[in-house]
Order: structure tokens, then C-alpha cells, then sequence
């Protein structure tokens, strides 16, 4: 693990079957990297194009790829541990897609309620006694990253929060997140601290979860309607990525917040034919995460037309 400060990184050919960005596979959908033409001296960029310059970034870590090209953008202390709050829920959604049936039946309890009420967390208003499916309480984690609808499916699907947790800490071994770990199922800093990871391996994570077919599904869902039933209340759930109602192509993934871990943010957009996903850990304004990361994804549509041109 190293720290340091911003690096930008010019775009390299990649070439082989497999394209790999900074350790971890570009999705199944990519297009193959171009081979760049061979030049006996170094072309100058056409009159029309000028290098675009990186937007300002207040988060501690950061990381920007394309998984389409390879090209790393940016990474700023991107393989410093952090704590990274609800982005924890990711992680939970993933472990659960794993253990469970979509079609599956958790009934809401009373410690499901409370732990997100006495932890003044966010929450997908649930009721004890109501009875959701698998699917609706995933779009209730990864939507309103409600912190009830995380410990209900922790606690059927350890079973128990600490197994859980266990299995959370397998699966990040197992996609080789080496600088991540889990101490709980939402990233509250009680119980157990919270855990850490760093942008890197969140953007390695979001990764995966957009080739994922339910859960890209599910992170790139702007609102979601659960109908009244027998067993339980009608619930609205709108997304807390505000991305996804500003940048056309936006796919999710996730926010979070705690006081120890700030403002963090993982991002993701198909522009142009290139899927680029980002992270923001630390940032101390709520709002401007997402102003830098849609300055980010602008920015790195800028880069690859720049590129484009030269």
C-alpha cells in the first residue's frame, strides 16, 4: 500500500485478449483497445484540440478509469485505507445476491428497525412484521441505503451479523480487494468500527457489480415502487445518487457518508463507447461529490476525444 498525491496518467496500448486496467479485468462488453499508429517522430495534436485540464478534486482518495481503453485518469491516494461508510453496502448486496433467491421471503424485525433508528442512519422506512423478497430489500439497501433493510438480509443470510461480515471479508479475498475489510453489513462506525477499503478497490468492486445482470439492474434504478400488499406497506425508494437524474449514461453505483469517512461517492457512465467509473472517498461537502465526479466523467470524455485526435 502507498499514498500520495494526484497522478495523472496518460492513455498506453494495451493489447492480448485480455484487458486488464491496474489489476483487475475490463468488463465482458468492452470493445478492444485500438493499436496506436506507429510514428518515427512525435505527431503534434491538430489546431482543434487542446489538452483538457483535470477538474480540481477535494476528496482525499480518489481513483477515474476507463475499462474500455485501460486508461487510468486519475488516481489520488487510491490505495490508502479509508473508511468508506455505506459503500459498504455494495459489498452486502453482492454477499446476499450469492446467498439467496430473488424470489425469497426475509421478514422485517424489531432489531432491524432499531439498529438503524438508535445509529440515526439511513433507512428504507421498514416495519417490523413486513414481509419483502430478496429483490425488494436489495433495491432498499442499494437505493435509499437503508440500514434496516441491510441488517434484515445480514441477519437470515450469516445467519447472524458476524458470519455475515465473515462471508462480506470472503468475497473481497476471493475478487482479491487486498486492501478492504468488513466489520459490518452498512458501514455505520458502530459496531466494530466500520471497516476500511480504498478507492482503487471500490472501483475494482464497481466493476464487478456492472457486469453483474441483477445488480447493474438495480444500481442504475432511479426510483423504485414496492405496491401495497398483504404483508406489507407500499415503499418509494429514490435513489440517493443524484448522477443518475444529471449525467445522460450514468449506471449508479453508490454513496455514503459517516463523520469519520466524509463524503464518498462510487460513480460509473457509458460515454461514447467508454465505460469510465470513478470513486470519491472523503470529500467533506455533500454536493460537491457530485459535482466533481460529473466534472470527472466530463472531463474524461474530453481526455478520450483528445486522445482521439492526436
Amino acid at each position: 500500500m502507498h499514498n500520495g498525491g494526484i497522478r495523472l496518467i496518460a492513455c498506453a496500448a494495451l493489447t492480448g485478449p485480455t484487458l486488464l486496467v491496474s489489476g483487475f479485468a475490463t468488463p465482458a462488453h468492452s470493445a478492444p483497445a485500438r493499436h496506436a499508429p506507429v510514428y518515427t517522430t512525435a505527431p503534434a495534436p491538430p489546431a482543434a484540440f487542446t489538452a483538457p485540464l483535470a477538474p480540481a478534486v477535494h476528496a482525499r482518495a480518489a481513483y477515474l478509469v476507463d475499462t474500455t481503453t485501460g486508461t487510468v485518469h486519475l488516481s489520488k491516494r487510491a490505495t490508502e485505507r479509508v473508511p468508506i461508510a455505506s459503500l459498504t453496502k455494495v459489498m452486502t448486496a453482492y454477499v446476499v445476491l450469492r446467498e439467496a433467491r430473488l424470489g425469497d421471503v426475509v421478514t422485517v424485525r424489531k432489531p432491524d428497525v432499531r439498529h438503524a433508528r438508535r445509529n440515526d442512519a439511513t433507512h428504507a422506512s421498514l416495519r417490523p412484521g413486513e414481509r419483502l423478497t430478496v429483490r425488494d430489500l436489495l433495491y432498499g439497501v442499494m437505493l435509499p441505503s437503508g440500514a434496516d433493510a441491510s441488517h434484515a438480509l445480514a441477519r437470515v443470510y450469516g445467519p447472524g451479523q458476524a458470519r455475515f461480515v465473515a462471508k462480506m471479508n470472503a468475497a473481497a479475498r476471493a475478487l482479491g480487494l487486498e486492501d478492504t475489510r468488513y466489520s459490518n453489513a452498512d458501514g455505520l462506525p458502530k459496531p466494530r468500527g466500520g471497516g476500511y477499503s480504498t478507492a482503487f478497490d471500490q472501483a475494482k468492486l464497481a466493476d464487478v457489480v456492472l457486469r453483474d445482470p441483477v445488480l447493474s439492474v438495480i444500481a442504475a434504478e432511479d426510483r423504485y415502487v414496492v405496491p401495497r400488499t398483504g404483508v406489507h406497506r407500499a415503499h418509494t425508494w429514490t435513489n440517493t445518487n443524484k448522477l443518475l437524474r444529471r449525467v445522460p449514461g450514468a449506471l449508479g453505483v453508490k454513496t455514503g457518508y459517516t463523520r469519520a469517512a466524509g463524503y464518498c461517492l462510487s460513480f460509473a457512465a457509458d460515454l461514447d463507447g467508454h465505460r469510465v467509473i470513478g470513486v470519491l472517498l472523503g470529500d467533506p461537502k455533500s454536493e460537491r461529490r457530485f459535482r466533481t465526479a460529473e466534472r470527472l466523467l466530463n472531463w474524461a470524455s474530453a481526455q478520450t476525444a483528445y486522445d482521439g485526435g492526436l
